[in-house]
């Protein structure tokens, strides 16, 4: 099945924990070139930036990327997902891939999974991706975004606590781990708008619960592939800087 996407990455200059996090180096390259040249290798028509920083915007001229330009007031970056989507000119009924910026060292193949996941789901505003969690370690810690799905992958909720809990303080095995990608119908991203944020939303600082709240549902589809890094903290940077000169190390 052929599925007619474009990638939207947003990124916000002003990360509270990484401030400037876009454009901090990951080898000879900022993190944000490395997530666009990630999307690139998706079957994505179009890979486009949306930032509110004209920092951003000259890095990204630069190697080679398109930008568009979004108000610094947005809440969350779907919100400024769809200021992007009308700037865009976007079709109500394309679907659109939010590949958050912060995302180092994805398969592109990702992408493709979930941008085929909302096709294959019409029942479903929203696809997103995960992945088993195998170690208690990764279980309790609140960075790591935990998701419930029900038997036919929808998704039932999420949280940074260790969830479901777990009676006899083991490693539960309905457990996964989110990755941070989401396809969405252009239509269903303006209804996203219009809400305002959620208690849950609020309480847990993640954005996906609002759509919940709200009565729509968000197929889970458990990734092909995985090893990518969520860059949110100093650790996680080092990781990837790490991560990145090993491979240039094996490529030499």
């Amino acid at each position: 099945m052929t599925v007619n996407f474009s990638v939207i990455i947003p990124a916000r200059y002003a990360s509270t924990r990484l401030p400037g996090k876009p454009l901090l180096t990951i080898g000879d390259k900022p993190l944000i070139q490395h997530v666009y040249e990630q999307a690139c290798g998706s079957a994505a028509e179009q890979v486009i930036i949306a930032t509110d920083s004209e920092k951003i915007v000259r890095a990204a001229k630069q190697f080679g990327a398109a930008t568009v330009m979004t108000s610094s007031k947005h809440e969350s970056g779907t919100d400024r997902l769809a200021e992007a989507a009308t700037l865009l000119d976007i079709a109500d009924d394309e679907i659109i891939v939010n590949v958050q910026g912060d995302e180092f060292d994805f398969p592109p193949a990702l992408i493709d999974q979930v941008a085929t996941g909302l096709a294959n789901n019409p029942a479903a505003s929203v696809a997103t991706l995960c992945e088993p969690i195998l170690s208690e370690t990764e279980y309790r810690n609140p960075n790591i975004v935990k998701l419930l799905r029900d038997k036919h992958g929808m998704a039932l909720y999420f949280s940074r606590a260790p969830l479901p809990a777990s009676r006899d303080n083991g490693l539960p095995r309905t457990c996964h781990r989110h990755i941070g990608f989401y396809a969405y119908r252009c239509h269903y991203l303006y209804e996203f708008s219009r809400h305002p944020a959620c208690e849950l939303e609020l309480s847990e600082a993640l954005e996906q619960l609002r759509i919940l709240y709200h009565g729509n549902r968000i197929f889970a589809d458990v990734a092909r592939s995985s090893g990518s890094i969520g860059i949110d903290t100093g650790e996680d940077l080092e990781q990837a800087r790490q991560r990145y000169q090993n491979q240039r190390q094996e490529n030499q």
